[in-house]
């Protein structure tokens, strides 16, 4: 994303450019790539005014000016091509006289002309991939960059065929640096990690690159919100001017702490907009700073490194956006408002937001307020959202103008979102039977009599899960499994949530119904811990590994297995195992490589061979993990079909395997501090329904290290 002026650039289709004139409402579709955008960046001049956009197979300058009479004239507009095949290219940055672009490109940088396709230098240096770089404007040969290998490099480069390293951060924290900006009045630079915390370094020439200051962003919202509901409550007014706030810093108790990603550092025209005005504060040559991070905006004061204003994208019903994966702001104010550009972290769905930046700090700063009548708290005047997969579609959800003296009305939506659920069971068209059937079955007439009674009685409706309801904090029921204390080693619930596997420590599986009243069966026959459990499409079956070095398959209704590998198949101790591709094949772990079996199940008995067992499988592939000993966790999709397999390792890496082509995709080093004990995929739900990009989502966590959240398209 990116916003100059009454300008804002996005994608559109993934690799189709949008230029939209707020003020005209006019869009301008530039064509040119053929991957999807992944950075984009204005210059830094008026006139002319140029636009940068960048995908992994090429970089384009446009002229709007140029573009805008091509279109008018009927011709279809044409950029300049600087550069071609230079990898995910995760940030672009004009140079303060637009004649050259840094391009960040995986490790690197390269400095390209933006006037013809010339790469002018490689700079490199980086152990991982670069996420900012800006450029000095008092020293034009000076070039800062921020990485996230957590630390921060100054270059000189002179003629753009040779560059000196000046000065190289240690580590600075323990997460990757995502933002950058340089504040040429204090000659400062300030940088921001995917944990909320800002860091301010001096770049006078005599301080050595200093850190003046740390700031954590997650304890000065606190610290203001609560001043200002403080403050509210005195004047008698909390209850209207601070909802916000109060809400969005006091979180429940036994709730999650979330990470607060800085996703952006701008300059903020604080006293632009109240220029008309009498204002008190304390200094007017104090820097004023737009933070955008992933749930809402800030402005720092950097007098005192405190928050001036906070708006939350919470706090309006109707903006559909509440959690940003990336933002953009005007650098300049326009009549007093900022224009904000924020796209879903989530969904394809992108916000145009015009922040009325005076009356945001009055509401929120009671010496400011008039002792007039004022409820507005809102700062947003328009939303206009664009889907990503939708052509030249355009879609007003909603305005909201904010006046000091008097309330405007709302224009409510005339297509709300809402979850889409099929409250009655629909016949489908096979896919969700057993993919194999056999053709003789002795008569268990008894059997199916029993298991029809038990299903009739334990059956009940699926209701919507209410999505804006919080998670559930607070446990309904607790039951002892066995008479003795006994570790349960992993549990796992059916696909319609009917039924609840539990492997235990004392060899054996029990299947509980869905509310923990009775125990429906239990399965026996290991001769070690059971470690994993993992239930079938059709509910029909279970398999189970343990520390005995095999693997079993359980019928529901029979306790005798249908399928049992022993030790002699593996070499170490099965993990992990997991129906797979909607029950076609079977996977687990084995040491640092995972195997992919498929299998056949009968279970009709011979009454002269009662001992063989007439299941077969069969081992299609191993599949090695690379430069780990141990395999710590694995996640594959069986509710659809799906090529992915995510794999972690002890040696803390995350990697993805595509079993359609055979082989790794993928590796991401350094996943987490340590070793990734659980990967969680979107694998959908019988209780509600979500946008196809979620299914792009898993999560990982390990021990003292959180829980992240990573996009399979970039891997980050």
């Amino acid at each position: 994303l990116a916003c100059s002026h009454r300008l804002c650039a996005f994608p559109v289709n993934h690799s189709e450019l949008c230029i939209w004139n707020t003020a005209t409402a006019q869009p301008l579709y530039l064509s040119g790539h053929h991957y999807s955008i992944s950075a984009l960046s204005f210059g830094s001049k008026i006139d002319p005014l140029l636009v940068c956009s960048a995908s992994r197979e090429r970089v384009i300058v446009w002229n709007l000016d140029e573009c805008t009479q091509k279109v008018q004239e009927g011709f279809t507009p044409r950029g300049i091509v600087i550069g071609t095949l230079l990898g995910m290219v995760l940030h672009i940055r004009f140079s303060p006289d637009d004649q050259q672009v840094a391009v960040c490109a995986g490790n690197r940088i390269y400095m390209l002309s933006a006037k013809n396709e010339a790469v002018l230098a490689e700079l490199d240096g980086h152990s991982a991939p670069v996420t900012a770089a800006e450029f000095c404007t008092w020293e034009k040969s000076m070039l800062i960059s921020v990485s996230e290998d957590r630390t921060f490099k100054a270059r000189k480069v002179w003629d753009y065929s040779t560059s000196q390293l000046i000065y190289q951060s240690g580590i600075i924290t323990a997460f990757p640096l995502l933002s950058l900006l340089i504040d040429e009045e204090n000659k400062q630079i300030i940088t921001g990690c995917a944990e909320g915390q800002l860091w301010i370094f001096s770049l006078i020439s005599d301080h050595n690159y200093r850190c003046i200051a740390h700031i954590n962003l997650k304890k000065e919202q606190e610290k203001f919100c609560n001043k200002v509901w403080k403050s509210g409550k005195e004047i008698g007014e909390g209850q209207n001017n601070s909802n916000l706030c109060k809400a969005d810093s006091m979180r429940p108790e036994g709730s999650v702490e979330t990470s607060l990603p800085v996703l952006l550092i701008e300059h903020c025209d604080f006293f632009e907009c109240f220029h008309n005005e009498e204002i008190t504060y304390s200094s007017l040559n104090t820097s004023y700073f737009w933070i955008g991070t992933s749930t809402g905006l800030l402005i720092i004061n950097l007098a005192n490194f405190e928050l001036e204003a906070f708006l939350s994208y919470r706090g309006y019903s109707d903006l559909s956006i509440q959690i940003a994966r990336s933002c953009a702001l005007t650098r300049k104010a326009a009549n007093q408002k900022v224009l904000c550009l924020i796209t879903s972290m989530f969904e394809d769905m992108i916000a145009v937001l015009e922040v009325n930046l005076a009356a945001l700090v009055r509401t929120q700063h009671s010496d400011f307020l008039p002792r007039g009548n004022e409820k507005s708290l809102s700062v947003i005047a328009s939303s206009y959202f664009f889907p990503f997969l939708t052509n030249h579609y355009f879609r007003v959800i909603g305005h909201i103008c904010v006046l000091l003296h008097k309330e405007t009305s709302r224009v409510k939506s005339t297509v709300k979102d809402k979850p889409l659920v099929f409250h009655n069971k629909i016949k489908s068209s096979g896919y969700t039977a057993a993919p194999r059937m056999t053709m003789f079955s002795p008569n268990t007439n008894v059997k199916k009599k029993e298991a029809s009674k038990w299903k009739t009685s334990c059956k009940c409706k699926n209701k919507e899960y209410p999505l804006e309801s919080p998670p559930p904090i607070k446990y309904e029921k607790e039951i002892s499994v066995t008479c003795k204390p006994t570790p349960i080693f992993c549990i796992q619930y059916s696909g319609d949530g009917e039924l609840l596997a539990c492997g235990l420590a004392d060899k054996t599986v029990l299947i509980f119904n869905s509310n923990l009243t009775d125990v429906h069966n239990v399965f026996s026959g290991h001769d070690g811990a059971v470690n994993s459990v993992g239930w079938s499409h059709d509910k029909k079956w279970l398999v189970s590994a343990s520390e005995d070095r095999t693997l079993r398959v359980w019928s529901v209704w029979n306790k005798e297995p249908a399928l049992i590998l022993g030790k002699e198949n593996f070499h170490k101790t099965v993990r992990f195992a997991q129906f797979y591709f909607i029950d076609t094949f079977i996977l687990l772990c084995c040491g640092a490589e995972f195997h992919l079996l498929s299998f056949h199940l009968d279970t009709t008995k011979d009454d002269l061979k009662r001992y063989k067992q007439r299941s077969v499988c069969k081992l299609v592939q191993k599949f090695p993990m690379t430069s780990t000993m141990e395999i710590t966790s694995l996640s594959a999709v069986n509710e659809f079909y799906s090529y992915i397999v995510l794999t972690a390792g002890s040696n803390r890496a995350l990697e993805v395997f595509d079993l359609n082509a055979g082989c790794s995709t993928a590796v991401i080093q350094e996943a987490h501090v340590r070793s990734v004990h659980q990967i969680c995929q979107n694998k959908g739900s019988s209780f509600s329904t979500q946008q196809p990009e979620a299914y792009n989502l898993f999560m990982t966590t390990a021990a003292g290290d959180g829980i992240k959240l990573w996009d399979l398209r970039t891997l980050r």
